[in-house]
């Protein structure tokens, strides 16, 4: 499974690069909660609406990989987390998401959440 989950991220995330708007939005859960700062979008009308300026210029205004993929026992949630880069590729921030099994090999995001890169927090090994 967690297999599964990585190739679901790194699709979720091809969703910037190919600046597919619509495909991004098939991977949000309809109660998806994205925590930004001090800003949360919850469900994924709101979700999508918001984060549509960011695929609508030619280019993606960042990236992001998975580096860590863990699973629960259960097979029903997993927790994705990462770098975000801009598109000079330099480390802007970190990323951690929370995937939920809706069926058997479909997962959908259902919290997500970023966190700027500095020096005081050390990248997982």
């Amino acid at each position: 499974m967690r297999q599964q989950v990585l190739a679901t991220e790194r699709a979720f995330a091809a969703t910037m690069a190919a600046r597919d708007h619509e495909t991004f939005i098939g991977f949000l859960a309809a109660d998806a909660v994205f925590v930004s700062g001090s800003r949360t979008l919850r469900g994924r009308e709101q979700v999508a609406t918001a984060w549509k300026r960011l695929y609508e210029r030619p280019e993606a205004p960042f990236s992001w990989e998975p580096e860590v993929v863990e699973v629960q026992d259960s097979g029903r949630l997993a927790l994705s987390t990462g770098p975000v880069r801009d598109p000079r590729g330099k480390l802007v921030a970190r990323f951690t998401s929370i995937w939920r099994q809706e069926a058997p090999g479909i997962w959908r995001i259902i919290f997500d959440s970023g966190a700027d890169a500095c020096d005081c927090v050390p990248a997982p090994p």
